[in-house]
């Protein structure tokens, strides 16, 4: 890996393509014939761009049915107990509505109302992802969403792998459709005669995937436009270069685009990891990806202080930062920007894939600045509730007047006015 000295003015931020203007003429192109000819140019580009002809795109009960028989009983153990932790580190989030009120009659509150309806996007083909269907549907549901619609790519055979249609089923997801790409983007949007739209659409996706949700927006909400995945790790002399090497090529193996960075304040440390990641690299299955993601995106950064390695990570704002330090818990405190923190060298970054319960669907490429974790809160919306009385109105009526006149808006003015002079009980 490189490693590369922490100097004034070097920025550690990298630009990630947006997509060329082909890729989202073609994406346009896409979403307004689907939303102009629903099912048949959703079976049309299925069938150009997968090269699959599926004349059924709703999965039916007997397909999982027969997933079921493919899959293993430990399997199944490992994915219900993963289904328990996500649950119950979401049902934490939950934010109850609430009211106040006051002495001359005033009641002011808010109201929490779950979505109606939310698309998850799950990504397919090639691979399966069940832990994408898990992260994307378990707070939806806690959150109390009615309706939770699934798409996702179908394999050569014209099918969901077994896995995915399992996963779902455990989660009790009876609407699935084997589609994916912009067109299902678009079917979730903007409803064909056998899909009905979505208020909300979340899940990863390719890049094409990526620019359908992000031309959709305003149409529907989505969750966010992710970039490719990312780890930061934040070490001192104390950590282990073997497991940080590990964590490091755990993230490189997702695709090339992916980045792994170490930060340190230890030189000899960098150099460890640096030699580690090499070695591990030599029996890694996707060895020819992580390679890649290590060669074109991977860096060792040595800080001068310490102090200075937490400022380099701050600025970062990985996607997932790990802290292999002494007192992981007393340098928290100073870590402002991070999509997910790993406190010591036991927490590595897959476990929170998987299995400990908090999202993994997560800020990218520093937007974990401004942006936070997929959470409940995401398939939720808030009214505020607003009741005044005759007594508030006439204590604070002529300041309301007074402040609509202040922006030129007499029609304000009049309408709280009117009511002043009401004799009416």
């Amino acid at each position: 890996m490189k490693i590369i000295p922490i100097r004034e003015g070097l920025s550690l931020k990298r630009s990630i393509d947006q997509g060329t203007s082909m890729e989202r003429a073609s994406v346009e192109r896409i979403l307004e014939d689907v939303r102009s000819n629903g099912d048949e140019a959703v079976r049309r580009y299925t069938k150009e761009h997968d090269k699959i002809e599926v004349t059924q795109t709703l999965v039916t009960p007997e397909e999982t049915e027969q997933a079921y028989q493919t899959v293993d009983e430990d399997t199944l153990v490992i994915i219900r107990e993963a289904i328990e932790n996500i649950r119950d580190f979401h049902q934490r989030q939950v934010e109850q509505s609430w009211m106040t009120t006051k002495e001359d009659g005033t009641i002011l509150g808010q109201k929490v109302t779950a979505l109606d309806a939310v698309g998850v996007y799950v990504p397919g083909g090639r691979a399966a992802y069940p832990s994408s269907i898990l992260m994307n549907v378990i707070p939806a549901q806690v959150a109390g969403v009615k309706r939770i619609v699934m798409t996702s790519p179908p394999q050569k055979n014209g099918s969901l792998d077994d896995i995915v249609l399992v996963t779902a089923s455990e989660l009790g997801i009876k609407e699935i459709y084997k589609i994916g790409g912009a067109q299902a983007i678009g079917a979730l949007a903007y409803g064909t005669e056998t899909i009905e739209a979505v208020d909300k659409i979340v899940g990863p996706g390719n890049i094409y995937v990526a620019l359908a949700k992000q031309q959709v927006f305003g149409t529907v909400a989505i969750d966010m436009i992710a970039g490719p995945s990312e780890v930061a790790v934040l070490a001192d002399d104390t950590a282990n270069a073997r497991f940080i090497a590990a964590d490091l090529l755990s993230q490189a193996e997702h695709d090339p685009l992916s980045s792994a960075v170490l930060v340190t304040d230890n030189e000899k440390l960098a150099k460890e990891v640096s030699k580690e990641v090499t070695v591990q690299l030599e029996t890694l299955p996707k060895q020819e990806i992580a390679e890649a993601s290590i060669n074109d995106h991977g860096a060792i950064y040595i800080a001068e202080t310490f102090e200075k390695a937490i400022d380099a990570v701050n600025e970062l704002a990985a996607e997932h930062l790990e802290l292999h330090v002494k007192a992981p818990w007393d340098v928290l405190p100073k870590i402002r920007h991070a999509g997910a923190i790993f406190l010591g060298e036991y927490s590595s970054e897959p476990i929170g894939d998987y299995f400990a319960g908090p999202n993994h669907v997560l800020p990218t490429n520093g937007t974990a600045r401004f942006s936070s974790p997929l959470s409940v809160q995401d398939f939720t919306k808030k009214s505020s509730i607003i009741s005044y009385s005759k007594q508030a109105v006439q204590q604070h009526g002529k300041k309301i007047s007074a402040f609509a006149r202040l922006e030129n808006l007499e029609a304000h003015a009049r309408a709280v006015e009117l009511r002043l002079e009401d004799d009416h009980s």
